[in-house]
């Protein structure tokens, strides 16, 4: 087989990793791919957002399957592009990822279809939003969301009225987000434990991965601006059985069946971002696709050959009713640049990675590197993961940061608490 995967981060690392390890897999290549990418498949550069372009690649090489990462080629229709010429695209359907691309629809889909999730209001002027904030329905903290895509970073925690004017100016005024901020959706306020939920769905069938918690916030004790993640670990220590179950049947089964009901078979990754709350679980989110960093340790923790699975989907089969995983907890610490999410400085020279390359159950995922006068450099913001697995969630956390010691850039900077509410939860007394 010829694979195509579509992305440059540290997931399609992780999946181009994976991806390799089949079997079944000849050729591997990469659009446009990054510098740890580069030693396991051939990196084309054709930019994400050029889905003709990436087309006509896959159609030349005969690729008999690509994989899609980041969000912007689904919403953009590249599986719409692809079926159009007959090319197996492991993707939801334009129409399918608009669960992911925009905020508004996806919680009028949530409301139609009595999934959990917290109350709302959409407002498409600064004049309606501003109306919102002074009315207050939802109290104080509340959460604002850019309608579009805006990278993992369009949700905001306003704390109070002043914050929240100042947010609408800046979101919808200013249009930090551009476009993605020209509607916005405010949402109440949950508190208890995030989880990321995924299943893989062929459009009827669902089969689901094992449970990841992130870490969204860019300082330790979740503190500091929202970003496209800091960390994971799997699986997450606040989901037993019964919580498993629900999810699937008051959220997942009935999302799939809605947007089939609706004239948008899903096939691909769904991923469901969850609030576990003392009354249950509650959609915060839905993504159209794998996350990052949940697949680092999910490919990691994955013993089944992914390709098959992929291929089932793509083709609306999913004969897979039980994946396989390795029973290791695992753990993924991002290395960001200095000024990240913000503005991140690149440039700088990575050192200590081939220290690491014998390290047993230890995976550095590359996200945003690059080749330099032959040095390996920063490139972006979230720069490199750190995944491991350990014997227990305490080694797999320790192995992680013990990786990381031997890594070295000017201005790196990390979490030094991920996984710590996971342990703190899995050794409270009982």
């Amino acid at each position: 087989m010829k694979v195509l995967v579509v992305g440059n981060g540290g997931r399609e690392h992780a999946l181009v990793w994976k991806i390799r390890q089949s079997p079944l897999v000849k050729d591997v290549y990469c659009a446009p791919g990054n510098a740890g990418i580069a030693s396991l498949a051939d990196c084309v550069p054709i930019e994400t957002s050029n889905i003709v372009e990436l087309a006509d690649f896959a159609q030349t090489i005969g690729a008999d399957l690509t994989v899609v990462g980041p969000e912007l080629p689904m919403v953009l229709g590249i599986a719409d592009e692809f079926h159009r010429r007959e090319l197996p695209i492991f993707c939801p359907s334009r129409s399918a990822a608009e669960i992911e691309g925009s905020k508004a629809f996806a919680r009028e889909f949530m409301h139609r279809h009595n999934i959990p999730s917290p109350r709302y209001e959409i407002a498409s002027s600064p004049e309606e939003a501003q109306a919102f904030v002074k009315k207050k329905p939802f109290g104080f903290p509340f959460v604002m969301k850019a309608d579009g895509l805006a990278s993992g970073k369009g949700t905001l925690v306003v704390k109070d009225a002043a914050e929240a004017k100042a947010v609408v100016e800046e979101v919808m005024t200013d249009k930090k987000f551009g476009v993605a901020g020209a509607k916005v959706v405010m949402e109440e306020f949950l508190d208890g434990e995030e989880v990321s939920f995924l299943v893989f769905s062929d459009g009827a069938r669902v089969v689901p991965m094992v449970s990841v918690q992130d870490h969204k916030r860019a300082l330790d004790g979740d503190q500091g601006p929202n970003t496209g993640g800091m960390g994971t670990v799997s699986p997450s220590t606040i989901l037993n059985v019964d919580v498993h179950k629900q999810i699937m049947q008051e959220i997942v089964l009935p999302t799939v069946g809605g947007l089939a009901a609706e004239g948008r078979r899903y096939q691909g990754v769904l991923y469901a971002g969850l609030m576990i709350t003392d009354a249950g679980p509650r959609v915060l989110e839905f993504n159209a696709r794998f996350g990052d960093p949940e697949t680092q340790v999910i490919m990691a923790r994955m013993r089944s050959d992914l390709v098959p699975i992929l291929q089932g989907v793509a083709e609306g089969h999913l004969k897979e009713s039980k994946i396989d995983w390795v029973k290791e907890p695992a753990a993924c610490v991002v290395l960001a640049a200095k000024g990240y999410p913000d503005a991140p400085e690149t440039g700088q020279e990575i050192h200590g990675l081939d220290t690491l390359k014998n390290e047993p159950d230890v995976f550095v995922y590359h996200a945003a590197t690059g080749l330099r006068d032959g040095k390996l450099v920063t490139v972006g913001g979230r720069v490199l993961g750190v995944t491991a697995l350990g014997s227990n969630l305490d080694a797999a956390v320790q192995r992680a940061y013990q990786a990381i010691g031997k890594i070295k850039f000017d201005g790196m900077s990390y979490r030094k608490d991920i996984g710590q509410r996971a342990l703190a939860k899995l050794h409270a007394p009982r």
